[in-house]
């Protein structure tokens, strides 16, 4: 299964969103979790934006991980901050062990960020593509493919939409482990 996570905050709580696919140009989903978490969220620093979000991220994995079988992990965030440098996605590929490839899908640029850009639909502004454990070309075609006429895919967009509470969650699609 692919996952794909968005982290949304609040003043007291963070929201963390997986929308599970089977396949990359899927229009709907097959799993859909929400975790929310009523604590203060750690303060943003830049650079080190993994310290946030890596927690909220790497638990709902595990959670999914103990009942089906997780092929890539897609986040909205960069892999790479720089040729050395690990993002969000490289520190939760370490956190994964190793074991999970993870595709970044920023919809901004870092300077100095390894990413490809995409540009989907009539959008003139690029999402930003890289990768960890999985081809980063392929990953950029795979990102553009995505079902969706819009900048941002759809399924991406409903990861971002269940992690803001605009959208309650598919319960026939909830995973109850």
């Amino acid at each position: 299964m692919i996952l794909a996570l968005d982290v949304h905050y609040e003043e007291l709580a963070a929201n963390t969103a997986c929308v599970g696919l089977r396949s990359w140009p899927d229009a709907s989903s097959t799993l859909e979790v929400v975790e929310r978490i009523e604590e203060p969220p750690a303060p943003y620093e830049s650079g080190q934006f993994y310290k946030r979000e890596l927690p909220h991220l790497h638990r709902v994995i595990e959670r999914i991980r103990c009942a089906l079988a997780v092929e890539v992990v897609i986040i909205d965030g960069h892999v790479w901050l720089g040729a050395t440098e690990p993002g969000l996605g490289a520190h939760l590929h370490d956190a994964l062990g190793g074991q999970i490839p993870v595709v970044g899908v920023a919809k901004s640029a870092f300077h100095g960020a390894l990413a490809t850009p995409v540009l989907r639909g009539e959008s003139g502004r690029p999402l930003f593509v890289s990768a960890v454990a999985f081809d980063a070309s392929r990953a950029a075609e795979l990102v553009r493919d995505m079902h969706g006429a819009h900048r941002v895919p759809t399924l991406l967009q409903r990861a971002d939409q269940l992690a803001r509470r605009i959208a309650a969650p598919d319960l026939a699609k909830s995973l109850v482990v």
